[in-house]
């Protein structure tokens, strides 16, 4: 059988990058051939030439001559993935009367209204009906996918990356460090949005002991924090960069995700596999990957937020069961190797011979 030849089409995110290079090295090492298109800088940036693929430069602008470019590179593949909106439509456009197949990988996205939103929704239409496979990463992007006129819509869960977190540290000098001796102890991740957070924190000030919330997040999300915590005379304390979210994890009670954002699912699954108790303002994709190990509350709801951490706080049974829980959740999570696998039974199912023109 003859060597598949894929192409694979990237819009030059990081994110999106870091996920091709190790789908594109899976690849490589099972015997397929494959060729990673993106902006310039994008290749050497997330080691995609030293995985094995070759690398094509191509600009992300949807203009004649960057489509042509993609035309181009995509001459004689077996079949092209895109990865994201934008390289999807290129990819259509690079693909126009051509037999080439084409997969498409969907991710969670925020919201946006109004020119914006109008737009997106005109762009999925576009990449989902061109589209051989769309391959959601949550539920509600393959729902979205099918909305949007997709013939083949599949549930596609990324592989969850290990943990960034070793050693075992000391909970009792993290909780003295914090002064949360005798004291329950919450840890959050400062995102966009966060007010509900901070409303929630009011809402269980009238325990006996007052719970401390330790907030963890880049300086630019914490700035607004601070000044509304002083303010408002609020058990908040600031407690670091990201880095810092293992130890804090390992150390508390609870721990508490109030709306969506990119930090989001590193303290899930952190939590997790801690079995550390989860309570999570629900979010696009974070039922997939902590099914029934969390307290799902509605996003911004600060009163709900509240109250299921009271809830939580007064019943050390159900705290243990969501710890047990999450552990095993965190024990099924796909591998890359899974990932990949799935990936190459939709190649299966859709390549034909390179058709070029």
């Amino acid at each position: 059988m003859s060597q598949l030849r894929t192409v694979q089409v990237l819009g030059g995110g990081a994110g999106s990058s870091a996920r091709v290079s190790s789908l594109a090295a899976g690849l490589v090492a099972r015997g397929v051939q494959v060729t990673v298109c993106a902006p310039a800088g994008s290749g050497h940036a997330h080691g995609l030439p030293a995985a094995g693929t070759r690398f094509v430069a191509v600009p992300r602008r949807s203009d004649p001559a960057a489509v042509a470019a993609l035309r181009a590179a995509c001459a004689g593949a077996d079949l092209v993935h895109a990865h994201g909106l934008h390289a999807a439509v290129r990819a259509a456009l690079a693909l126009s009367g051509r037999a080439t197949p084409l997969v498409v990988t969907w991710h969670t996205r925020a919201p946006a209204a109004g020119a914006r939103g109008r737009l997106l929704r005109m762009l999925e239409r576009r990449a989902a009906r061109v589209a051989a496979v769309v391959l959601g990463t949550s539920s509600e992007v393959v729902d979205r996918a099918r909305r949007r006129g997709a013939r083949d819509a599949r549930l596609a869960p990324p592989a969850i990356p290990p943990s960034r977190f070793a050693g075992a540290p000391d909970d009792g000098k993290v909780r003295a460090e914090l002064g949360a001796y005798g004291r329950p102890l919450l840890v959050a991740f400062a995102q966009h949005g966060q007010d509900a957070l901070l409303d929630a924190a009011r809402g269980w000030c009238a325990l006996d002991p007052v719970p401390l919330l330790a907030v963890v997040g880049e300086e630019h999300l914490t700035g607004a924090l601070r000044r509304r915590i002083a303010a408002e005379g609020l058990p908040v304390v600031l407690a670091g960069g990201p880095d810092a979210i293992g130890g804090l994890l390992a150390a508390a009670d609870l721990a508490v995700l109030a709306g969506p954002g990119e930090s989001g699912p590193l303290l899930a699954r952190e939590a997790l596999r801690l079995g550390t108790p989860l309570v999570a303002a629900r979010a696009d994709g974070l039922p997939e990957l902590v099914g029934d190990a969390a307290e799902f509350v509605p996003q911004g709801d600060a009163e709900a937020l509240s109250e299921a951490v009271v809830r939580l706080l007064g019943d050390p049974g159900h705290r243990q069961r969501l710890a047990a829980s999450g552990r095993a959740q965190a024990a099924g999570w796909p591998t890359e190797d899974d990932t990949i696998a799935h990936v190459l039974s939709v190649y299966d199912e859709l390549a034909t011979p390179a058709a070029t023109g």
